[in-house]
C-alpha cells in the first residue's frame, strides 16, 4: 500500500525502518560513502540504471558507479520531493527521488567530456529487498532529458535537432539496402 508523504506497511514499525533505511541511503549517496552503501545492497545485488550499458552486479560494482558517478557531478545531491513519497507491497519499494549537480567531470562510460552544466532529474527507484537490504534496484529517470539538460544532446525543436534527424533519416536509408 501506499500513501504520499510515509510509507504504509502492514506495522508501524516496518514504516519506521523503512524511512531510516531511506535516510542511511540518501546519506550514503550524497557522501559518496561507498561502505555505507555496501551496508545497505546484497552481496549478489543486481544494479540497472539508465546511465549503465548493462546491470552492475555485486557490491564492487555498485560502488564503482557510485564513485565513476561522483567523479562526474562533484557537488552531486539526491534528494526527496516534497513530500517524499513511497510505496510498499511486501518486499518492493517504490521511492520517489531527485538528483542534481554540475558535471564537472567525465561520464564514463561512455566517455562524454564534461559540459560544466548543471543538471536536475526526478525519478523513481525499485528495490526488491532481501533481510533488509536491496537485492535487485532499478531505476527510472529521463536520460534524454538529462542528456538535453547537459548538452549532449541537442535541445528540442533546434537546428542542431533537424541535422541529427537528417542524419539518423539517412543512416536508416543506406542500411535497408
Amino acid at each position: 500500500m501506499y500513501r504520499r508523504g510515509v510509507a504504509v506497511d502492514a506495522s508501524q514499525q516496518g514504516s519506521v525502518e523503512l524511512r531510516s533505511f531511506v535516510e542511511r541511503y540518501l546519506a550514503a549517496w550524497n557522501g559518496c560513502d561507498t561502505d555505507a552503501m555496501a551496508q545497505l545492497i546484497t552481496e549478489d545485488i543486481v544494479w540497472a540504471d539508465p546511465a549503465l550499458p548493462e546491470p552492475a552486479r555485486g557490491v564492487q560494482a555498485v560502488q564503482d558507479f557510485m564513485r565513476a558517478s561522483t567523479r562526474a557531478f562533484p557537488d552531486l545531491h539526491i534528494g526527496e520531493p516534497d513530500p517524499p513519497v513511497l510505496a510498499v507491497d511486501r518486499e518492493v519499494v517504490l521511492w520517489a527521488w531527485y538528483m542534481q549537480g554540475t558535471n564537472r567531470g567525465a561520464i564514463d562510460p561512455p566517455g562524454f567530456a564534461p559540459t560544466g552544466r548543471n543538471a536536475r532529474v526526478e525519478g523513481i527507484d525499485q528495490w526488491t529487498m532481501r533481510d533488509g537490504r536491496i537485492a535487485r534496484y532499478r531505476a527510472f529517470y529521463d536520460m534524454n532529458d538529462l542528456a538535453r539538460q547537459l548538452g549532449i544532446v541537442p535541445a528540442a525543436g533546434s537546428g542542431a535537432e533537424r541535422g541529427m534527424v537528417a542524419l539518423q533519416r539517412l543512416q536508416a536509408r543506406f542500411s535497408r539496402r
